[in-house]
């Protein structure tokens, strides 16, 4: 057996080697996936002349981000929404889509339950003690040749006129402001609630002592989630958010975006209302994992 080389010294020596060991990856979109990433990861700690001390403060801070998760929090998910990655891979995933007339995605986020009640249309998901101004929301689902999509699933939840999820706040009831509801034969759905409020990213774990550091506010405009999952498309969730809000143009998680800005139409009366249109792509039906149960 001739003499062994010596371990790499210089950084491309070093990558390649990197890259070696990478390449026997049995999985094909890991191998990739994984490639990329390492190249990425050199070249940024080339550029950033990274120093060990660094490298430690950012392995901890990772370490946090999974230490800080729990059953009612999803931390890494707040991460990749503070730093825009989440808007951006949902809105690289579905550019087709949204070429060909699609609604545009919005962050999940860390608050989708699980078991969310089922609802039957034009019902309440607010308990009847909830504060705040009423609000009609009526929808249509869609496929985008303007299919009528009956039978689909509808989730929705968001927060209270206090900018607080039921499972934030001990003095709302279990899976308050949630709901989920059937498209009927038209596509249409409907339901009652309150008009939510803006509300801060939770600031108690590492990414509040990120946007600390980076001074950035930590707020999200008045939003209503929506989890739409219909036979032979692609699942969407999206967010639409109040254009009154004082923070819709300054999304702490840049989520945001386009046509998600809507008027929350205001009543005689004092309630709210709003009209949507919601047009899925053709696709495989894949139900993301939810954060919390």
């Amino acid at each position: 057996m001739g003499p062994q080389a010596l371990p790499p010294t210089d950084p491309q020596a070093l990558l390649a080697a990197v890259l070696k060991a990478n390449a026997g990856t049995a999985d094909a979109r890991l191998r990739e996936i994984l490639e990329i990433g390492i190249r990425h990861l050199h070249a940024f700690a080339l550029e950033a002349h990274l120093t060990p001390t660094e490298l430690e403060k950012g392995l901890d801070f990772l370490v946090a981000i999974g230490q800080a998760s729990g059953p009612k929090k999803h931390e890494g998910i707040l991460l990749a929404d503070i730093l825009g990655l989440a808007t951006l891979v949902q809105l690289h995933d579905a550019r087709h889509a949204l070429e060909a007339g699609g609604t545009e995605p919005a962050l999940i986020g860390p608050f989708w339950r699980a078991n969310q009640p089922a609802k039957k249309n034009g019902e309440r998901i607010c308990s009847a003690d909830t504060p705040g101004a009423r609000m009609k929301v009526r929808g249509r689902v869609l496929s985008l040749d303007g299919t009528p999509l009956a039978g689909a699933r509808v989730e929705t939840w968001q927060a209270s006129p206090k900018g607080l999820y039921e499972n934030q706040d001990e003095t709302q009831e279990q899976m308050n402001l949630r709901g989920r509801f059937e498209t009927d034969e038209q596509g249409c759905f409907s339901f009652e609630s309150v008009r939510p409020a803006g509300y801060p990213v939770p600031v108690d774990g590492p990414c509040g002592a990120l946007l600390a550091a980076q001074g950035r506010h930590i707020m999200r405009p008045a939003h209503l989630h929506f989890l739409v999952v219909a036979e032979g498309h692609k699942v969407l969730a999206t967010q639409y958010f109040d254009i009154d809000d004082p923070h819709a143009f300054d999304d702490v998680v840049f989520g945001a975006v386009g046509s998600l800005l809507r008027r929350f139409e205001p009543g005689e009366d004092g309630s709210f209302s709003l009209d949507l249109e919601l047009r899925l792509e053709p696709g495989e039906t894949r139900i993301p994992q939810c954060p919390i149960p």
